[in-house]
Parts: C-alpha cells; sequence; structure tokens
C-alpha cells in the first residue's frame, strides 16, 4: 500500500500544492524519457503476496501488527486490514530458474508468515476472498491504524457523499452497503511485476491487457463473498465497487472508477495513463514532498517522484504502470493485478508463467496487438473471464470466439512455451508451472470451480449449516494447501476428516445458525396472507416489517388460533391488529447459549434477529434442535474412554 507517512485533515490549498508536485514529477518523468535515463535492455520479474491472516475456526484474525511484531522482517507489511499481511519478493531477472527461484522465495515467506502466526494461535490463508469473512469483520476497529489507510478511508467516504454500495449478481445475488471501505480488505491477490524499457512499454503494455483476460480464466479462485455464490473471480467486481468514490450523478454520467481496466490502447508511452489518471482522479492523499524533481533530473540523478507515485498508489488499474528506483537507476514496470492469491504457491507461480511466457511471445506472434485485436475485445475478454472462469466466451485475433478452454489449450500454452523458452528460462521450470496451468484446464477445477463443487456437495450433507460448510471450505483449503499440490488434484471438501474437528466453532454465535431466507409480512397486509405464508412455507412465525426492513413486530399461528378462538374476525383485517409488538431480539453476534436462555426464560419459539434496528434474520426453536442434533452427532462419534 506504499509510504503510511502521508498527511491526513489536509485542506484545499494542502491538496492543490500536492497537485503542484504531482505535475511537476510527471514534467520531470518526461525529461527522463526524452533523455534516455530509464534503464533498459534489463527484464525483471518480481511479485508480492498478499494474505490473510486466520484463527483456529478460519476466520480473520486480526493480529497483523503482532506478527509483524514476530517477524521481525522488511520483506512483510501491513495491508488495510489488520487480518491481512503482504509479503514483497525480490526482483530477479527474468531467465533461468527463475521461475523455482521464486517459487522457493514464496515458500520461505509463508512459511516464516506461518510460523510466526502460529505463535499467536492462528495460521495463514491464502485465497481470493476468505470464505469465512462476515460483514461484522469489516468494522473500522480492524483497519490497520494507519495514517495512509484512516486518510484513505475518510477522503473516499467524503467523496462518495453517503455509504458504499456494493451489488453482485451470480448464482446467488449480494446487496451490501457499508460505511467504509474496508470491502477491499476482502480481496488478496498475487500481484505480478514485469520490468519493461521505456521503447516497448505501449506495445507491453497493451499485450499485458490482451493476455490479462485468457490468463485471469484458468486463474479464477474467489467464487464467494459473504457466503453468497457470485463470480468466479468475484475480487474484480468487490473491488471496483468497495472503493468508488463517485456520486450517483457522477455514476449516472459514467465516470470511471478508481478501479478500472481502461478504455484504449496506449498509443506511445506511459506518460498517457499518468496523464490520463491525473486528469481523472482527485487527489486523495498527500504526504511531505522534499526533492526537486526537476533539479535532480537536470543533475543527472534519477528523482524518487514521490507525489507521482503516491498518486498512482491510489488508482487501480488492473495492469498498473509503475515507476522506480533501484540502486540509483530508475525503471519502469507493469504490475498486473488480476490474479488472485492462491489455492497454493505452486498455482500462483503456474500463474505467473503463464503471463510472462504470453508477455514474452505473443509480440512475435502478432506484432502490435492494438492492430489485430480491438480494445473492446480484451476488455470484454476480461469481464467475462471474471464471471465465468474457463467456461468465459473469448473474442481473440482477428474476431474469432473461442471457449477459454479451448483457446488456453489450443493457442495460449504453445505460445507461452515459445515465450520462456525464448527467454531461456529454464525448461523444467516451463515445463512444471505451464503443466500446472495446462492440467488445471484440462480437469476444469479451478479454485474456484473446486470451492464451488466442494459446497454442493456438503449441502444437505453432515448436518451443517450455511455458515458450517463455508467453515469447512475454508478449514479445508488451509489443510490442502499446506501439502502443497496444485488444486486440480484436490478432493472435494467434503472428503476431509476435520470438518468436524472444531464443531463448536460453526455454533457460537446467532449469526452463525440463524435463517436468513425470512418471509415477512407488513403491518397493513391482510392476516389471511400471514396465515397463508405460515401453511405454504411450513413455519409457524412471520417477521413484520416496514418498508426499510425495521422490525415493528411478530406473527404466531398461536396468535392465529387465537383469532379463530375468539369466532369470525372481521373482514378485512391488518396484521397490524393481531401482531405482537414488544417482541424479544437478540444480535447476530449474541451466542447461543445466550439465545437459548432467552427464549427459554421467556418461554417463546422464535426470536427475530436485528441490526442496526433492521431485520436480518430469525432464530426457532428449529433452529436450536439442529444445533443440538449437531452435537450429539459429534459426541457420539467421539471415541470411548474405555
Amino acid at each position: 500500500m506504499g509510504d503510511p507517512n502521508v498527511a491526513a485533515g489536509v485542506d484545499d490549498s494542502q491538496l492543490r500544492a500536492f497537485m503542484r508536485r504531482i505535475l511537476d514529477d510527471l514534467e520531470a518523468l518526461e525529461q527522463m524519457l526524452e533523455g534516455g535515463m530509464i534503464e533498459s535492455g534489463v527484464r525483471r520479474i518480481g511479485a508480492e503476496q498478499e494474505m490473510f491472516l486466520v484463527d483456529r475456526a478460519a476466520g480473520p484474525a486480526p493480529i497483523a501488527l503482532q506478527v509483524l511484531e514476530t517477524l521481525g522482517d522488511p520483506a512483510f507489511t501491513t495491508e488495510l486490514a489488520l487480518f491481512n499481511l503482504e509479503a514483497n519478493l525480490p526482483p530477479q531477472h527474468f531467465g533461468g530458474r527463475c521461475l523455482s527461484e521464486m517459487h522457493a522465495h514464496l515458500d520461505r515467506l509463508v512459511a516464516a508468515a506461518r510460523e510466526a502466526a502460529a505463535r499467536h494461535g492462528a495460521d495463514v490463508l491464502l485465497t481470493g476472498i476468505l470464505p469465512t469473512i462476515a460483514l461484522g469483520d469489516l468494522s473500522l476497529d480492524n483497519m490497520t491504524p494507519n495514517p495512509r489507510y484512516l486518510s484513505l478511508n475518510n477522503t473516499m467516504s467524503r467523496l462518495r457523499g453517503g455509504a458504499f454500495r456494493t451489488m453482485i449478481k451470480g448464482l446467488d445475488e449480494l446487496q451490501v452497503t457499508h460505511d467504509n471501505i474496508l470491502l477491499e480488505a476482502c480481496n488478496t491477490s498475487f500481484q505480478v511485476h514485469f520490468q519493461v524499457a521505456p521503447q516497448e512499454f505501449a506495445r507491453l503494455y497493451n499485450l499485458a491487457q490482451a493476455v490479462t483476460g485468457p490468463v485471469l480464466a484458468a486463474a479464477v479462485n474467489s467464487p464467494t463473498m459473504l457466503q453468497h455464490r457470485l463470480w468466479r473471480e468475484t475480487r474484480v467486481a468487490l473491488f471496483q465497487q468497495s472503493v468508488d468514490g463517485r456520486r450517483d450523478v457522477h455514476q449516472a454520467r459514467g465516470d470511471r472508477t478508481r478501479v478500472h481496466f481502461g478504455d484504449r490502447w496506449v498509443r506511445e508511452s506511459i506518460i498517457e495513463l499518468f496523464r490520463e489518471d491525473i486528469a481523472r482522479f482527485r487527489v486523495v492523499l498527500s504526504t511531505g514532498v522534499e526533492e526537486d524533481p526537476l533539479a535532480l533530473v537536470a543533475q543527472g540523478i534519477a528523482p524518487s517522484l514521490t507525489a507521482l507515485r503516491l498518486h498512482n498508489g491510489t488508482i487501480y488499474r488492473w495492469n498498473r504502470p509503475c515507476y522506480g528506483v533501484t540502486e540509483g537507476k530508475p525503471h519502469l514496470r507493469i504490475e498486473n493485478r488480476v490474479l488472485p492469491s492462491g489455492p497454493t504457491t505452486v498455482d500462483e507461480v503456474a500463474n505467473a508463467a503463464f503471463f510472462f511466457g504470453l508477455m514474452s511471445a505473443l509480440g512475435d506472434e502478432y506484432g502490435d496487438i492494438a492492430h489485430v485485436l480491438e480494445f473492446d475485445h480484451a476488455k470484454g475478454n476480461f469481464t467475462s473471464a471474471a464471471r465465468h472462469g474457463l467456461m468465459a466466451q473469448l473474442t481473440w485475433i482477428g474476431g474469432q470466439n473461442y471457449k477459454a478452454s479451448e483457446l488456453i489449450l489450443d493457442h495460449l500454452l504453445p505460445l507461452a512455451r515459445q515465450g520462456l523458452a525464448a527467454r531461456n528460462i529454464d525448461a523444467g521450470d516451463a515445463d512444471r508451472y505451464l503443466g500446472v496451468v495446462e492440467e488445471r484446464v484440462r480437469s476444469g477445477q479451478t479454485g474456484a470451480q473446486w470451492a464451488l463443487r466442494s459446497l454442493a456437495s456438503m449441502n444437505g450433507h453432515g448436518g451443517q449449516g450455511k455458515e458450517g460448510r463455508f467453515r469447512t471450505l475454508a478449514k479445508a483449503t488451509l489443510a490442502l494447501q499446506k501439502q502443497g499440490q496444485p488444486v486440480h488434484t484436490w478432493p472435494l471438501a467434503v472428503a476431509q476428516p476435520s470438518a468436524a474437528d472444531d464443531w463448536r466453532d460453526s455454533y457460537r454465535c446467532v449469526g452463525q445458525i440463524m435463517t436468513r431466507d425470512l418471509f415477512t409480512v407488513r403491518p397493513g397486509d391482510l392476516v389471511d396472507l400471514a396465515a397463508s405464508v405460515m401453511t405454504w412455507e411450513h413455519i409457524r412465525h412471520v417477521p413484520v416489517e416496514d418498508d426499510e426492513g425495521h422490525l415493528v413486530g411478530l406473527v404466531s399461528h398461536r396468535d392465529l388460533l387465537k383469532l379463530v378462538g375468539r369466532g369470525t374476525a372481521p373482514s378485512p383485517m391488518a396484521v397490524e391488529r393481531i401482531m405482537k409488538r414488544d417482541v424479544l431480539t437478540v444480535s447476530p453476534k449474541t451466542s447461543t447459549l445466550e439465545a437459548l436462555r432467552l427464549m427459554r426464560d421467556a418461554r417463546v419459539g422464535c426470536v427475530p434477529v436485528v441490526e442496526d434496528g433492521r431485520l436480518v434474520g430469525l432464530v426457532t426453536e428449529t433452529d436450536l434442535l439442529t444445533v443440538a442434533a449437531a452435537i450429539m452427532e459429534h459426541e457420539l462419534s467421539r471415541p470411548s474412554d474405555a
């Protein structure tokens, strides 16, 4: 996330001064490009590994600061949320055994993070979106106490002018309104860097845009969010909406979001992208800048371009242009931000190898990609791949349409092999990592597809509720991930014997057992409607809510019986005439045992679950019987002490 030393609460005059710094940095970069100061003739690769910290129940563990202190390693840094970490791999020359060396270094970093987390009763999980994360985990209490993050949240909230709204439609539909940007922290990725020379930037950046869709189709690993089955790579939709600072009027006129793919090919240089982002997006962070970039360039010294880089770090192109200085030498990179974290490190390096191979081969095969592929097709491929994974329909060179799996197997993997060979990548490395991609595509089992198949196989089995199935999914991911075999070889999560070991974790609070699929009525609705709903759906309680979702009452089967017992009711009678208004309620965080005690003491068979005044669920006697049955099944399955 960059330099934490940002100014908080800046006024308009400070922002104008910082914009002056950004423009000076951009002019300095233009002079460096014209004067040949940017490094060329060298190809390096690198990566950043984002990860989740999880507790023994595979839920988010907000202990990043403690883990970082235990690690004491500058390769690790914070992320937006306290349940995330980031590890930075060192850059290395693109050639020889660079892929296996990247893999070995990645394994060492993940192992170190796991060892440090274990000292705090936690673990590390590599996954695009954590299956167990809940909306309650995304409060500001879990935001890393860093001026950069706090300032970013405050500024984006001010720009938005209200709550952030997220709506994603997949197999299920997710609609969430949230008061901060921590939804962004639900995403973790494996970001790869590809160093390019100034004169080849436009050509290679366009290639990165072209191959991103097909590479993502084979790499998808984020099919769920808040227990909803959405896109195969839900991160793409979630990230775009989680930091959308546009007000309604800006959305209506089609202004671009800060997370975006772009709208056209680059024509000449990296300057085009920086100019466009400066023109389109307001400054949201600032910091003190002491250097004079133009004076340094005049002396032949590479400036850090702090202001330009900070602004660039608040704009999230899926292929981000980057400037950096290493040992006094300035360079340009393309940072691909699309690849998800996990399912294993070997899968991640395989995805990177596929991307690097295509970046090295497509120019020789097709020439200038902008002349043979329409930009809208590249952009459409990206969205289609995120939605559908290997089942996506992609449009390729010359407007030909392919199923993603066919395009990858028949055309792109052979080209990636040629590209790696042309760069003198070790043949064993190329075979190993591209072989992983090939077998994954042939089997059809991406990380996303494994997760969805696992959830389907668990549905209705083992007495697990919805929350329990997602917890089992996360635990199985962690167990299989540690074995190190690529995801296409994984058995479904239902087969994991550890799924019931910590059964209590699935029943600790009301939010884990409550019914979310509710049938409700309004106060003015006909009583006969409430009675019919109870009969049709075989339920004994119907909550009454207003048009804003606030709980205003409850109608029970007993209330209807009393009405019948008094004789013929006036017709038509409104629900508000018979509903109980003084209703016992609990919150999603209420412990299951406390809810049971409250229901017993009040002698009721149903308790509505309310959060922020709005109805979010219902706990009934049936739900508690399900918990009791799970407990009995677990206890009976335990080995006897005899």
